[in-house]
């Protein structure tokens, strides 16, 4: 019918501040649960879609009410762009929106590394202070240490600012432009992991990251070192993180993210006592959910008034259009 309003598929629920933008202008519909099936129907009976959950790489086809898709946060990885642009259809991210979120994250993994308070807690729980205080004979401080960053985009460049400013910790980075960031000494990837006491994956899951951290560089490491993946799961081999983990080449490591999502029950990783798991919740706080909702909703509305988002990715999808 000519009056009615158009459907705006979220794949996961809104912030209910990001909703009331949407709310009045639009039907949104929330996905019963994130499989193939349902991601593809409901795209494909949609005029503009919210992604939280990886789309499968046929969801555009038959969609022909599409007039946008908006990425609720910054990853593109969930989105086959390239096919949205075959069709001619717009894709957005919203750059900058969990970046302190992230950053926040990666330093909470990091003490939990160097000074793990829950532990400690649980021993004088359970065996008293002195059996507690004494575990506090092996924690260190990150004071002086060296943080290696691979990827220097807004998260890296976020997290080396804090780093330095913060605690006073050396930094060294890497990334595919090669270009000097503002103290952080740029080096090759291999001698960052020599030099690292703690490595970050900031960067994105591309053809050429993935399996990017191997076994050859995880063996080049500290045996003091550590490492933290909030970004993608496949940039790091998982093979060769449970051999390092296991053969002590590093000292622990804190990853958010996996091959699979969920992570299966049956997983090895669960068998490591020196790995702290996290569900992919980096990017998620209460504040950078509200934050990324809105701006999605945003996005969207621009997108169902006509006009291009202000974040847009494929630019070539006009050709398409044409």
């Amino acid at each position: 019918m000519a009056n009615e309003r158009p459907i705006v598929f979220a794949t996961n629920a809104l912030h209910p501040d990001g909703a009331a933008l949407l709310e009045g202008h639009a039907e949104i519909v929330v996905g019963p649960d994130t499989s193939d099936d349902t991601l593809r129907r409901l795209t494909r009976a949609a005029d503009a879609v919210i992604v939280r959950a990886k789309l499968p790489d046929d969801a555009f086809d038959g969609a022909d009410r599409l007039k946008g898709v908006v990425r609720h946060g910054v990853g593109l990885d969930f989105i086959p762009v390239a096919a949205a642009t075959a069709r001619g259809i717009p894709v957005a991210n919203l750059p900058g929106s969990n970046t302190q979120t992230v950053a926040e994250y990666v330093f909470s993994a990091l003490f939990h590394l160097r000074r793990p308070l829950a532990q400690i807690d649980g021993r004088l729980r359970a065996d008293g202070w002195n059996p507690a205080r004494a575990l506090g004979d092996g924690t260190s401080e990150i004071a002086g240490s060296t943080l290696g960053i691979i990827g220097l985009g807004a998260i890296g460049q976020r997290v080396a600012a804090i780093a330095r400013a913060g605690f006073g910790m050396r930094v060294v980075g890497t990334s595919r432009s090669g270009g000097a960031v503002e103290g952080v000494e740029v080096v090759d990837l291999e001698t960052l992991f020599v030099q690292s006491d703690a490595v970050v994956i900031a960067c994105p899951l591309t053809p050429q990251t993935k399996g990017l951290v191997d076994g050859r560089l995880l063996a080049r490491m500290k045996p003091s070192a550590v490492l933290i993946n909030p970004a993608r799961g496949p940039i790091v081999d998982t093979d060769a993180l449970l051999t390092a983990l296991k053969a002590g080449w590093i000292a622990g490591a804190v990853t958010d993210v996996y091959d699979t999502h969920p992570v299966p029950p049956d997983s090895a990783l669960f068998d490591l006592p020196n790995l702290l798991m996290t569900p992919h919740l980096a990017g998620i706080t209460a504040t950078s959910m509200r934050a990324m909702s809105i701006g999605a909703a945003k996005e969207v509305l621009r997108i169902l008034k006509g006009g291009e988002p202000k974040n847009l990715v494929n630019p070539d999808y006009r050709a398409a259009r044409a």
